[in-house]
């Protein structure tokens, strides 16, 4: 089973590019926010309990979180692979996610982080908040604070993924094809 996690901040270009790694390799999407409010339209029992934590404005705990990865694991177990989006994003929550997938007799392959200067970000953003309808993509000062938060959060989970030699870096500025061949050079490199 091929496990992969893409990495990157906001406006990094995750979203386009799981699209097509998704097409490309054949792996099974796990998008963490997708799959909370899949859940909590569903009223599952880890739904109901997702949603009582964000009614009052906390954060889901990772074990709800990691529940609900496990359970999208079992409803798949025909997956040639997934790829993790947006999770995970504390080392707890890697930590955990290795234990599950050790459980589930597989690992992480390979993370790939699509590194992006700030101001390409800041750009990327704006542009994109003229036509997402999001109101966090139209302020420059909130854009900043995305991207502090993103590196303070992430960088020990990088740290983490390094020590277990599964970290890489992948330059995500160039055209869209450009950072897709890069990303599918990694991936092939570790499916040889």
């Amino acid at each position: 089973m091929f496990n992969l996690i893409l990495f990157g901040p906001p406006g990094s270009g995750k979203g386009t590019q799981s699209e097509r790694l998704v097409e490309k390799y054949g792996l099974v999407h796990l998008s963490t926010g997708n799959l909370l409010r899949e859940e909590i339209s569903q009223k599952t029992p880890l739904g109901l309990e997702a949603k009582s934590f964000m009614d009052k404005g906390q954060l889901v705990p990772d074990e709800v979180v990691i529940g609900m990865v496990d359970s999208y694991f079992d409803k798949h177990k025909e997956a040639k692979g997934f790829l993790f989006d947006g999770f995970p994003r504390t080392v707890a929550q890697a930590v955990a996610l290795d234990k599950l997938l050790e459980l589930k007799k597989t690992e992480i392959t390979s993370v790939l982080a699509l590194e992006v200067g700030e101001e390409e970000l800041v750009k990327r953003l704006l542009n994109r908040g003229k036509t997402s309808g999001r109101s966090d993509d139209t302020n420059e000062e909130v854009i900043r604070k995305r991207f502090f938060v993103y590196s303070n959060e992430t960088t020990p989970v990088a740290e983490h993924y390094k020590k277990a030699r599964k970290f890489h870096p992948i330059k995500g500025e160039g055209t869209v094809d450009d950072i897709f061949s890069a990303i599918s050079d990694a991936i092939n490199k570790k499916l040889r």
